[in-house]
């Protein structure tokens, strides 16, 4: 079964890949959000002509081969729009065998947990306090995350205080059985890190993801050492060799590649595997309602050192309105979980109006 033809379909915020082989057989995929319209570029000038005519269902030796091939450019938009070309063979390959992803990687649709996850930094304490507090009791979220610092702050804080204050602000709202994590955004040297991360702890707050600037893995390393909570990142790393080092050099307590930025399902799997050979939990970044979530959902129901939970982003029309309108069916959280999609490939259908929108580009064999 050879691939035939490659369509993207594209704006600024997201772009989707449609795969065809000979035999008419399709498959939906997903480039990584943001510069959705960029990447889509790079798709078609150097991972639509090494992926043409090849076999459809090799996707490994696909996901293998083409870095090679474009070995000059070893950065995040070859492999924001390599992810397209992966999660379409694996959409593909589920419709093929009618099985969910989840199944093909060897796991078991099921309800699975997620954490509300917040993005504003641009709200007080009080009412990030009180919207967490309405999805619990809305939704049954048991794990909330939410922001301190800046983004790449260089110690300051969003305004004066404002960490120091949401941190037991939240505590009190959503009470002492609520799992607490917090997101730094690399915002913090170490020794500011070490100095919130004690506050952290004095409020049992169990996750602190990316504390430093996320290219400083001797400073997160640092932070980790310091900490008896855990310390988590890696969502911006999408090098394997990169991710091995962290992984060996225990720069985390928690891995978290972000599925899209890292080039797709078979190279996710293989941090995965990285991360259960060193005894590490894969918890991913899923901070949006494109794909990336159920994507991730489906990976998560397979992996044995999954972690807790994924996660679960609360915004809306607000924040993200470019998520509106792109799919006919979504994720809804129940008693704190999604239920992973058992229909054959992810189990989502685009909107046709959507689709009518962007733009379109196709790379094809040539008759």
């Amino acid at each position: 079964m050879k691939i035939n033809r490659l369509e993207t379909f594209s704006n600024r915020h997201v772009g989707f890949v449609r795969v065809t082989t000979d035999t008419g057989l399709q498959g939906w995929g997903q480039m990584s959000t943001y510069n959705a319209d960029i990447t889509a570029q790079v798709f078609h000038r150097q991972i639509a002509p090494w992926a043409l005519g090849a076999n459809a269902l090799d996707i490994e030796h696909l996901v293998n081969i083409i870095p090679e091939r474009e070995h000059k450019f070893p950065c995040s938009y070859l492999f924001r729009a390599l992810a397209g070309l992966d999660t379409a063979l694996w959409d593909l390959r589920g419709k093929l065998e009618q099985k969910s992803v989840c199944e093909l990687l060897g796991g078991q649709p099921r309800a699975f947990p997620v954490y509300a996850s917040s993005m504003k930094r641009d709200i007080t304490p009080e009412n990030e306090a009180a919207r967490l507090s309405r999805l619990r009791d809305a939704h049954g979220f048991g794990a909330f995350k939410f922001r301190v610092g800046k983004e790449c702050g260089h110690d300051q804080d969003e305004w004066p205080g404002r960490t120091e204050a949401i941190v037991p602000t939240m505590r009190r709202a959503l009470g002492d059985g609520a799992r607490l994590l917090v997101d730094g955004n690399s915002c913090y040297t170490p020794a500011k890190a070490i100095a919130v991360g004690r506050m952290l702890e004095e409020h049992g707050v169990v996750h602190f993801e990316e504390p430093c600037p996320y290219w400083e893995h001797r400073w997160t390393k640092e932070v980790k050492e310091s900490l008896k909570l855990d310390v988590t990142g890696g969502e911006q790393d999408c090098d394997l060799t990169l991710w091995q080092y962290a992984i060996d050099q225990r720069v985390v307590d928690i891995v978290q590649p972000d599925v899209f930025y890292i080039g797709g399902v078979t190279r996710m799997l293989k941090v995965a595997r990285m991360a259960e050979q060193a005894g590490l939990k894969v918890t991913p970044h899923s901070a949006n309602h494109s794909l990336v979530t159920l994507v991730t959902l489906h990976i998560m129901g397979a992996l044995k050192n999954a972690g807790d939970y994924v996660e679960y982003s609360i915004e809306g029309a607000d924040y993200y309105p470019w998520e509106q309108g792109l799919f006919r069916n979504y994720l809804n959280v129940k008693d704190g979980k999604v239920q992973i999609p058992s229909e054959p490939g992810w189990g989502l259908e685009i909107c046709p109006q959507w689709l009518e929108k962007s733009r379109h580009a196709v790379s094809e064999v040539q008759a």
